[in-house]
């Protein structure tokens, strides 16, 4: 009976081991892709979740996305916070400007709001529930869209979405590229959102609006202003 234990215990202990193995080198795979050129496997437009931010996050994004090629990203699904109505209205009107260019009405773009974690001014307990709730709601929206091609440029409502997509590479479940925009109002620092998907690598292509910042930071692509 002992030997019996004893060798479901070594076969569950070696099981357990090969896991965390994989795991651990999934994630180092996943890490050392992490900032490679994008290359589509196909010619088929990719589905695109755009992240908005209040104030100028918006504007600097409106203006990212007047020089996308459109046709080549798409779907679009646009996501602010919950408390930012004006975000979605401007991507709205954005979208609208782009059917009355074209005449099609083939292709719909879909807005979303997303729980913030800490509103302004709020204490930093209280905050760990509505964290919770916002890393919960952030899930839902990842998982429903599960997009190919994530655009953010600061806003605090992109890292848990920016995070969760960087688990799903390693989990296998949806390799989506984040592109990374650094408010031009960054000159020789960057934002919280913006440190934390550098330090972290989750953003594949990083980039910044001042030259000073690529010497602070060498894995940044500077691009000039964008504005």
């Amino acid at each position: 009976m002992e030997g019996k234990g004893g060798c479901c215990l070594s076969v569950s202990l070696v099981i357990i081991i090969s896991f965390v193995f994989i795991a651990i080198v999934r994630f180092i795979y996943v890490v050392y892709q992490t900032g490679k050129p994008l290359r589509p496997k196909s010619l088929k437009p990719m589905s695109t979740l755009v992240v908005l931010g209040s104030g100028g996050h918006t504007a600097e994004m409106i203006n990212v996305l007047s020089a996308l090629q459109k046709d080549k990203f798409m779907p679009r699904f646009y996501i602010a916070a919950a408390t930012d109505n004006m975000s979605l209205q401007k991507a709205r009107v954005l979208e609208d400007s782009l059917i009355d260019e074209t005449g099609s009405h083939g292709v719909s773009a879909k807005f979303f709001q997303i729980y913030r974690s800490r509103e302004v001014g709020q204490s930093y307990i209280t905050s760990i529930g509505t964290t919770l709730i916002a890393t919960a709601h952030a899930l839902s929206l990842m998982i429903k869209i599960r997009p190919q091609v994530i655009l953010c440029n600061g806003p605090g409502t992109c890292v848990p979405l920016c995070v969760i997509a960087f688990l799903f590479k390693v989990l296998g479940i949806r390799w989506s590229t984040v592109f990374y925009v650094e408010s031009i109002a960054r000159v020789r620092r960057l934002s919280l959102s913006g440190l934390l998907l550098y330090k972290l690598r989750i953003a594949d292509q990083f980039y910044v609006q001042w030259p000073q910042l690529q010497t602070e930071y060498p894995r940044v692509q500077y691009v000039g202003c964008l504005m």
